[in-house]
């Protein structure tokens, strides 16, 4: 599988180094679409804090891949649902964390409608 990140020049607005416009997958033979996932640990207790939901979440991320035989290296789209606009900044800094700093294209929306106590909720697509 190879991926081809494209960041046209002209006419749109610049990327940035965490930042891709649109990701080309070629060669891939699967694809694995993420439901939305949760701070939540394995009794689905929510975590306690902003941090502790996002390392669960990423987590179980990893952990669903796994399940399929991927990795985040897999994941080719991430949405997150942001119950605030304040958990922005700390939900990019993980994204950027759990995928070493490799940017796909990825959109943030604040869904004030989630359960109160989860607090960020990350829909994946992978492919391999």
């Amino acid at each position: 599988m190879e991926l081809v990140p494209h960041n046209p020049s002209d006419g749109v607005y610049p990327a940035t180094d965490d930042y891709v416009h649109a990701m080309e997958v070629r060669g891939a033979e699967r694809l694995l679409f993420v439901a939305g996932t949760m701070g939540l640990d394995p009794s689905g207790t929510p975590g306690a804090d902003l941090a502790e939901q996002l390392d669960l979440i990423w987590a179980n991320i990893r952990t669903i891949l796994a399940s399929a035989g991927m990795t985040v290296a897999n994941i080719v789209r991430l949405t997150s649902y942001l119950r605030d606009a304040s958990y922005a900044e700390a939900n990019a800094a993980a994204r950027v964390a759990a995928l070493g700093g490799r940017p796909v294209p990825t959109t943030a929306i604040v869904a004030t409608t989630l359960v109160s106590d989860w607090l960020v909720e990350i829909e994946v697509v992978a492919a391999g």
